[in-house]
C-alpha cells in the first residue's frame, strides 16, 4: 500500500511539472507572437513613410532615379515578405536602400533644404529607432523562447506538445556597414 502512495505523488508532481512546462512555453511562445507584431506595427509605419519620402524626393529633377526605383522595389519586396527570414533580409534591402537616398541627397542641398523633406527623415530616423527596439525586444524574446525549447529535461515536454524554435530577426552582413553609393 505504501508504494501506490508514492507512485500517486510521483505522478502528481509529474504532472504538475508537465503543466507548468507547458504553461511557460505558452508563455513564451506568445510573447514572441507578441514582439512579432509590435514589429509588424513598425514596419507599417515605414512602408507608409516610404511613398511620401519619395514623391518628395521625385519632385527635384536630376536626382537619381535607379536609387528611387530601389526604394520602392524594397519597399514592394518587404511588405509581400511572410516568413522571419525573408521579412528580415527584405527589411535589411529597404534599409540600404533607404541609406543610399539619404547618402544621394547630400549633394542636393534644395533637397535638404526642403521642410517637408526634414520633417520625413526625422520621421524615418525616429522610425528606424522604434524598429530597433522592437528588434531586439523580439529577439530577446526568441532567444528565451529557444532556451526553454532546447533546454533538457523541458525540451521533452516541447517535443511532446509539438513547441518549435523561432528564427531570430537578423540583420544582414550588408547592413552593418556604411551605405555604399555609386553615380
Amino acid at each position: 500500500m505504501p508504494y501506490s502512495w508514492i507512485a500517486i505523488g510521483v505522478g502528481a508532481v509529474l504532472l504538475i511539472w508537465i503543466i507548468a512546462v507547458f504553461n511557460s512555453l505558452v508563455g513564451k511562445r506568445n510573447r514572441v507572437k507578441n514582439a512579432w507584431s509590435d514589429i509588424d506595427v513598425q514596419l507599417k509605419r515605414r512602408y507608409d513613410l516610404v511613398p511620401n519620402l519619395v514623391e518628395t524626393v521625385k519632385g527635384y529633377k536630376g536626382y537619381e532615379a535607379s536609387v528611387l526605383e530601389n526604394v520602392t522595389k524594397a519597399r514592394t519586396s518587404a511588405m509581400n515578405q511572410s516568413s522571419v527570414d525573408g521579412k528580415a533580409q527584405a527589411e535589411n534591402m529597404l534599409s540600404g536602400a533607404l541609406k543610399s537616398l539619404f547618402a544621394v541627397a547630400e549633394n542636393y542641398p534644395q533637397l535638404r533644404a526642403s521642410e517637408n523633406f526634414q520633417k520625413l527623415q526625422d520621421q524615418l530616423s525616429s522610425l528606424e529607432n522604434d524598429i530597433q527596439s522592437a528588434r531586439r525586444y523580439y529577439n530577446a524574446s526568441v532567444r528565451e523562447l529557444n532556451n526553454a525549447v532546447q533546454v533538457f529535461p523541458a525540451s521533452i515536454a516541447a517535443g511532446v506538445f509539438g513547441f518549435k524554435q523561432s528564427e531570430f530577426f537578423g540583420t544582414d552582413e550588408s547592413e552593418k556597414g556604411a551605405a555604399k553609393v555609386s553615380f
